[in-house]
This record gives C-alpha cells, sequence and structure tokens, in this order.
C-alpha cells in the first residue's frame, strides 16, 4: 500500500470527530424528547384542567350523533351560489368539508358545508337532482323543489323554507297559511350540473343548538326527501373562541393544541409559531450558507435515526381520538414532524397538544449541531487539504526515485547525478543525502574501474623485475651476476609484499581496535616529537610544528594517533614540492583539541571534503606508483575511534586537514 492511501485511510480516523458528534447529538436529541414529552405532558395535564372548567355546563357530542360542523373564518363568503371561496371547496363533493349522514339512497343527494364568523352561520348546500321544479307563486300549492331548515333551540322548534322561482338570490320563509318571509335568512340559488346548489346565511344558533336540512322535491303526488330531518336534528358544532384564546395563553412558541368531543369533533384549535426563525438567505456569507446546508443534513441525520412518525391530519375538523398515540411522534400533512401528548377533558372530551420538533433540534442543532457542522467542514477541509500535501509528497517521493533510478543503468554503474533541490525539509535533506550518495558511488565506481588497471600498473614493475631476475639468473655464470638478480628479485618482492600490506591495512587497523588500550597522554608532546623525527628524516621539506609544548591532555592511544599523523604528513609529502612547507598545528579549546596539517602545493578539486575519506579514493596522477587510497582512511578511522571528526579544506595556497579530537578534562 502506498503513501497516499496510508495516509488517506488514517484521514478517514478523523471523521470519527463528526460521528461521535451525532451519536452524542443522538443521544441527546433521544434525552430532550423524553423530557419534553415530560414537560409537555404535565402542560396537558394543567390546560386540560383549565379546558374542564370552561366547558362545565356545554352540552357533549356524544358518540354517533349527528352532526353540522360550522369551520370558523376570517372572512364570510360572497353569497354567489358558487362556493369558490369556501376552504376546501371541491365541485365534485370528494373534499372531506362537505358533510352528509351515513350513505343511503335518499341521504347521498344532500351535501353540505358550513362556516361561521362568529356572527352569523354559512351554509353550501348541494342536492342533486336531474330535473328541478321551481316555485311558482301563483300556484302555491303545486309541488316544487325546497330546502327545509329545521331548528330546535332549547326545546323550541322553528323551520325555515327555502325556495324559488328561479335562480338567483332568494329568502326564507315561514310555513303558514301566508308563508310570512324572515329576511334574516337570505342567499342565492344557483343551478350546477345534476342538481342545484344553494349559498345561505343565517343568525348563528347558539351554543347546543340543533339543525336539520331536508331537500324535498316532487315525487308520486308528494314530497320525496332527503337529508337531516332525525328526531332530533343534527347538532350545530362550531369552535369555541372563548375557550381557544384561554388556552392561547399557555402555549409555548411551535406547539399546537386541539380539543376534540368525543366523537372527534374540533371545538378548540390554537396556534403558537416557533421563535426560532430560518435567516434570509441574501443576509447570510457563502460560510453561513455551507454551515447551514451542513446544518439541514445534521437534521436530517437526527429525524432519520428517529421513530417513525405516525401520520396526522392536522387541517382535519375530525378526529378519532381513539387512534391517536398517548404520546409519540406525528407527521404534518406540510411534512413537519411533533411530539404529541394526549390528556383526557372532563365529560369525555380529549385535548391533545403536539410541540413541534425544530424547537428540540434548535437545542441539538443551532447550538451544538452548529458546532458539529462546523467540525464537520473543517474535518472535510482538513481532509481534502491532507490528501493534497500527500499528493505532492508522493509527487517528491516519486520524483526523487525517479530521479535516483535514472541515475543508475541496468548494470549497477552510476551514469548521471541527482538535480539540486532548494527544499529544506526532510525530503529536501534525503535528496541532498541521496545526490552525495551518488557522488559518492560515482567515484567509487570510477575508482572500481581504475582499480584494475592501477593495480596492474603497481604490480606489472616488481613481476617483470622478478621474471627478468629469474631468467637471467638461469644464465648468470658468475657469483656475483647471481647475488645481483638474486637481489633484484628480492627487491620487487618486497615491493610487492608492500602494496598488498597497504591493501590490507585498513582491514587490520579496525580489528586492532578491539585490542587497543587507550591512556592519557598529552597529545601536545606527541605531536611536538614525532614533527621534530619527521623534518630529521625528510630533508627535502620544511616541517615545522606550531602549538603549545604541553597541556593538551586526552585519552587515547599515543600509538594509534601517531600512525594517525604518519599518514597525513606522507600525504602531505606526496602533494608538496620541494622545499614546500608542512605545518603541524595544534589549538587547543575548552571541548576540543584541533590537530590540523597544513601543506603548500595543489588544491582539492571542488568535491566535498568527506569524499577523500572513503575507502578507495584518490586524487593522485595514475603515474604515482604505490598508492591505492587507503591513507585517509585509516585517518578517519582512527579519528572516529576516538569520538572525533576529520575534515579537508583548501587554503590559500594548499590543504589543511583537520582532526577535531575530545579534550580530557
Amino acid at each position: 500500500m502506498n503513501l497516499k492511501r496510508q495516509l488517506f485511510l488514517a484521514s478517514l480516523l478523523m471523521l470519527l470527530i463528526p460521528w461521535a458528534g451525532l451519536q452524542f447529538v443522538l443521544e441527546l436529541d433521544e434525552a430532550l424528547r423524553t423530557q419534553a414529552a415530560e414537560q409537555v405532558q404535565e402542560q396537558a395535564r394543567r390546560m386540560a384542567q383549565t379546558t374542564g372548567d370552561l366547558l362545565i355546563g356545554t352540552d357533549v357530542v356524544e358518540q354517533g350523533t349527528p352532526v353540522i360542523y360550522a369551520q370558523p373564518v376570517d372572512q364570510p363568503p360572497r353569497l354567489d351560489g358558487y362556493g369558490d371561496d369556501w376552504p376546501g371547496y371541491d365541485e365534485e363533493l370528494s373534499h372531506q368539508q362537505w358533510q352528509a349522514l351515513p350513505a343511503t339512497t335518499e341521504n347521498s343527494a344532500l351535501r353540505w358545508q358550513a362556516v361561521t364568523d362568529q356572527r352569523h352561520l354559512y351554509l353550501l348546500v348541494r342536492v342533486q337532482r336531474p330535473d328541478i321544479t321551481y316555485f311558482d307563486p301563483g300556484s302555491p300549492a303545486r309541488l316544487h323543489d325546497r330546502l327545509r331548515l329545521i331548528q330546535q333551540t332549547n326545546g323550541e322548534v322553528s323551520e325555515r323554507l327555502i325556495r324559488t322561482p328561479a335562480p338567483g338570490s332568494l329568502y326564507a320563509s315561514i310555513p303558514g297559511q301566508d308563508d310570512e318571509p324572515d329576511y334574516r335568512v337570505t342567499g342565492r340559488w344557483e343551478t350546477v350540473e345534476q342538481g342545484y346548489q344553494l349559498e345561505l346565511q343565517l343568525p348563528l344558533p347558539p351554543r347546543g343548538s340543533r339543525l336539520g336540512l331536508v331537500a324535498e322535491w316532487p315525487q308520486d303526488g308528494g314530497y320525496g326527501s332527503a337529508g337531516t330531518e332525525l328526531d332530533p336534528p343534527p347538532v350545530v358544532v362550531r369552535r369555541l373562541p372563548a375557550v381557544e384564546r384561554e388556552l392561547a395563553s399557555q402555549l409555548a412558541g411551535g406547539q399546537h393544541l386541539q380539543v376534540v368531543e368525543p366523537d372527534g369533533w374540533v371545538i378548540a384549535r390554537q396556534t403558537l409559531a416557533s421563535r426560532n426563525r430560518r435567516p434570509e438567505f441574501d443576509t447570510l456569507s457563502p460560510l453561513q450558507v455551507v454551515e447551514q446546508i451542513a446544518l439541514n443534513g445534521l437534521r436530517a441525520l437526527v429525524r432519520f435515526y428517529q421513530p417513525e412518525p405516525q401520520p396526522v391530519d392536522n387541517t382535519a375538523n375530525l378526529l378519532d381520538p381513539h387512534t391517536l398515540p398517548q404520546q409519540g411522534l406525528v407527521r404534518h400533512r406540510d411534512g413537519e414532524t411533533l411530539l404529541m401528548v394526549t390528556q383526557p377533558v372532563f365529560n369525555g372530551r380529549t385535548l391533545v397538544l403536539e410541540q413541534s420538533l425544530n424547537q428540540l433540534l434548535a437545542l441539538s442543532g443551532n447550538a451544538l449541531g452548529s458546532v458539529i457542522a462546523r467540525s464537520t467542514l473543517l474535518v472535510v477541509a482538513l481532509m481534502l487539504i491532507l490528501l493534497g500535501y500527500v499528493s505532492w509528497l508522493s509527487w517528491r517521493i516519486t520524483r526523487l526515485q525517479r530521479a535516483v533510478s535514472a541515475s543508475v543503468d541496468d548494470d549497477g554503474r552510476i551514469v548521471g547525478t541527482l538535480p539540486p533541490t532548494r527544499a529544506r525539509d526532510e525530503l529536501g535533506q534525503l535528496h541532498q543525502h541521496f545526490g552525495q550518495m551518488v557522488n559518492r558511488l560515482h567515484g567509487y565506481n570510477d575508482y572500481l574501474e581504475s582499480f584494475s588497471r592501477r593495480l596492474s600498473h603497481e604490480l606489472k614493475t616488481p613481476v617483470a623485475v622478478v621474471r627478468s631476475s629469474l631468467d637471467n639468473l638461469r644464465h648468470a655464470d658468475s657469483a656475483q651476476d647471481r647475488d645481483s638478480y638474486i637481489a633484484r628479485a628480492a627487491s620487487a618482492t618486497d615491493r610487492l609484499s608492500q602494496i598488498l600490506n597497504g591493501m590490507s591495512e585498513a582491514a587490520r587497523l579496525e580489528q586492532s581496535f578491539d585490542h587497543a588500550e587507550k591512556e592519557h597522554f598529552d597529545l601536545a608532546e606527541v605531536l611536538a616529537q614525532a614533527t621534530r623525527a619527521y623534518q630529521e628524516l625528510d630533508r627535502t621539506h620544511r616541517i615545522s610544528y606550531q602549538g603549545p609544548p604541553a597541556g593538551a591532555p586526552m585519552n587515547g592511544s599515543p600509538e594509534l594517533i601517531v600512525q594517525l599523523l604518519d599518514k597525513l604528513v606522507d600525504n602531505a609529502r606526496d602533494f608538496t614540492p620541494a622545499d614546500g612547507r608542512i605545518q603541524v598545528t595544534l589549538a587547543v579549546s575548552a571541548r576540543w583539541l584541533d590537530l590540523s596539517v597544513f601543506n603548500e602545493g595543489s588544491q582539492l578539486p571542488d568535491r566535498p571534503g568527506s569524499d577523500i575519506f572513503a575507502p578507495f579514493i584518490s586524487h593522485r596522477n595514475r603515474s604515482q606508483d604505490g598508492h591505492l587510497g587507503q591513507g585517509l582512511l585509516i585517518v578517519r578511522l582512527i579519528t572516529e575511534h576516538h569520538g572525533g571528526r576529520v575534515r579537508a579544506d583548501n587554503d590559500t595556497d594548499g590543504v589543511r586537514f583537520t582532526v577535531s579530537l575530545p579534550r580530557q578534562s
């Protein structure tokens, strides 16, 4: 699995933050719903007691009682006979606002709607009659289509007749010999498809009154009828404004209240809108728009994990109290989810109180939900940034990999160098280290490629000398000649031995470190004595020591330090011209003893100074025999054995090698 996928999977763990937040919100939402249910239930008990007190003395509409339900309206309808301005008007008689008795052949011909503005009662009556016979004022005894209004109030019964000689405006008449008109009951008669339709206005009957509607038409020498001529007639049921006003003061924001009769008719309904209003879109900043989108998503998730709500038609005037949950979630026709509780009221009525969950979601949504929404957006943004950063790192690593691969051919030969980089981070340092490694390997490969030639050149001369000496020895006649050839062969053999010893000296030195014993000695005295010995043995160069004669204590092996100095001075001799200056210097500081060897002559190539301390690296010309590039490697090994460091630098007119060794306190 590559680095990008690993970091992608690791970044997915950041999603645990919003997931844990969502779990907390769900638990908080459940706790809030439980607490809200208890509070709403207690509120419903108080309101049920208030409702019972307000309804003392009012008649209860028992189950099965015929009812004419008058829905409240703010504006009275226009009496034009068409009913277009009536709430829920449906010309096809399929809407629930149309009322009728239980379906029979006769009753199916009559449908009605009733509304009230708390001053008058308005009726919209539809009668299905294929042929209409209108009232003839010249022959009042002639049978005709008519509507009888039968009102019963406090035991007294009154009746009004609605009839007309032609479609249009009308008023009621009081049945009797003179058919006295009653101008308080007015309306309009209009012909509709398969019948006629009446729109009437009459005084609002007192509470508890009954009203019968009977449509009559000529049939078999008498009158056929359809309607509500029952004993007693249907009860006029309407909402009670006084009860609604009293209960409205006890509602909280986002609550809906209904009081229903035992048969399910709503006699009180009140709603208090939520106080939390959504902000206008134009007033939101882009960040707030994104936050609102995330918050809506959070609310949708909360609703998804909530129990399935029961659908309830909050606009219906007739509810079945037996199907309503005593406590639980319901959903209105507009899609709003609410918490419903029911509470019995005196005389078998039921109080239904609903609390909008938007209020609860506001508690767990707007406050904590806003934080979670923001954290989710922040996590997603961080994931995208992290993935982009990972892609960038992956691209850099891939580029470095290709550069390294391009610098090495299929045979393992270094054929190029790595391009420079300006990056200063760990990958930049890795790039630089790879570049140094490739450069070292390039030098090492160059040396290996020339090693066989150099070794062959080094061995060719002594081998040729040995071979020629042996050939000449075979043909020598005198003892003097034989001694001469034997001496030449021995000298060539010694030369071969020196070359082989030089090749294995570094390996033997590393093995000797395990047995070398360290002791306390004065480095200044050792350097001063060794420098004087170098000057006495080499009169062709000016070798001197500069530094304190004593006072440079250290812990180590004096023999190895002298061997280190031998290699540095021998290396300096090889590059110093005749009568050139070689200077051994010692500088003493609080922690370090800096031993340096300077020699006049040619300078180092433009390469890092540490390269020349690697194995098999030599900057001598091929004409210089006997040097296989092991001397400075030995210097580095001895230095590291003593815990120091070594470097080579070009000076003004030569080269300076500096060995820093820890000072013994």
